[in-house]
């Protein structure tokens, strides 16, 4: 399988289903009918894709928009990114400032106006940080519209286990050994994502690598 397989797959599970319990099944249904050697192929390019979404900029928006901060969050994210199919998910890969554009975003703003409209504020010795999204407000949007999307990552592992009488650990042997390294959880494998690290809090460097999202969340010099 190659990358254009894979997206295929990606895509029509989404075309062709109405929930993510259905998509995670209808994605298990046609790996299942494939050899090991294709699932091992899909969950490469899906590590791929992933590593890919693992930049620094990319976890200042996650932390950004959905309020929390967690190596297990962000990979999380990152899926529903790839949920998304390639033409949305290399849109944002590229330029994480993007995210604005994507509906699904806006969508989850709206939402969140149900609450508080107040984006920033500064603490007693005058840095800045974002007012960033309550635990209430993400408890408010509903499980299809959150930024999230865990098992998407996880739909090799029967089939994987089906075709070769192997637990997934070893599909992680089996990518490694294509010379693909997954980089999540970056926590626990001591990767980190691409990039330079740096201070979400800092005003400046937030409006300097992110401008449109400064600009949203009311973000000025």
């Amino acid at each position: 399988m190659d990358i254009d397989g894979f997206w295929e797959l990606v895509e029509r599970s989404g075309r062709e289903t109405d929930s993510r319990p259905a998509r995670s099944a209808w994605l298990e249904d046609h790996l299942s009918g494939l050899t090991a050697e294709e699932i091992v192929d899909y969950q490469t390019w899906f590590t791929v894709c992933a590593n890919r979404g693992c930049s620094w900029d990319m976890y200042a928006v996650f932390w950004t928009v959905t309020g929390f901060g967690s190596s297990d969050g962000f990979e999380y994210f990152v899926n529903w990114l790839i949920s998304l199919g390639r033409d949305t998910f290399e849109k944002i890969a590229d330029c994480p400032d993007r995210i604005l554009e994507l509906p699904e975003i806006q969508r989850l703003f709206e939402l969140a106006r149900t609450f508080s409209h107040e984006r920033t504020s500064r603490s007693r010795n005058g840095r800045f940080h974002l007012k960033r999204v309550t635990h209430t407000r993400r408890e408010f949007w509903p499980r299809e519209d959150s930024p999230d999307f865990e098992s998407f990552a996880y739909v090799t592992f029967d089939p994987y286990r089906q075709a070769t009488g192997l637990e997934p650990d070893s599909l992680g042997d089996a990518v490694r050994a294509k010379g693909v390294h997954g980089k999540f959880p970056f926590l626990s494998y001591h990767a980190a994502p691409d990039g330079e690290e740096w201070d979400f809090g800092d005003k400046d460097e937030f409006i300097r690598r992110l401008p449109r999202l400064a600009r949203h969340y009311g973000v000025t010099d």
